[in-house]
């Protein structure tokens, strides 16, 4: 099960009070910022961006490519460990919204994550160090340390197995 707060609404659906959940302005900068983003081809500013403007958790030698979309809302709750690598055109959501509520989650992205394009990480979610998600997959639960998992709906297709540690030559 995602782990995701959850936030009651009454009247209109969450969506059309977005505004009584966040500032029009945050929104506004968030979506500047990302837009530049997502065109950016120098990974190191795109990362440098992503840390001092949306608050993201950005390790280093972290890739981002091309037309990532990450967060407009809630851009802070992603936290994306060291030596990753994001698809083109993988979008990541903190957020959701519904009829009669929203709910907000972390995403939590390990170290050494391999996430394929066009893929759909969902709120609330923990990818674990050295995981392989496949292009196209929809991330709707945890994906454990070292497993490879696709589709959708998600499935860990092979489970981590033990191997030696790898030794420098």
């Amino acid at each position: 099960m995602r782990k995701t707060e959850r936030y009651p609404v009454e009247g209109a659906n969450a969506l059309w009070q977005i505004y009584k959940t966040v500032s029009f302005w945050k929104v506004l900068k968030n979506v500047i910022i990302i837009e530049i983003a997502r065109y950016m081809p120098f990974l190191r500013v795109k990362n440098w961006m992503y840390r001092t403007f949306l608050c993201m958790k950005v390790g280093d030698k972290t890739a981002f490519a091309y037309k990532v979309l990450v967060d407009i809302m809630f851009p802070e709750k992603i936290s994306v460990g060291k030596n990753c690598v994001i698809g083109y055109n993988t979008t990541i959501l903190a957020h959701e919204y519904l009829i009669d509520e929203y709910r907000i989650g972390e995403v939590v992205i390990g170290d050494e994550v391999m996430v394929g394009a066009n893929t759909t990480i969902l709120p609330g979610v923990v990818i674990g160090d050295r995981a392989v998600v496949a292009a196209g997959s929809v991330v709707h639960k945890d994906v454990p340390a070292g497993s490879f998992a696709g589709g959708n709906p998600l499935q860990i297709i092979r489970e981590a197995k033990e191997r030696p540690e790898q030794t420098e030559q």
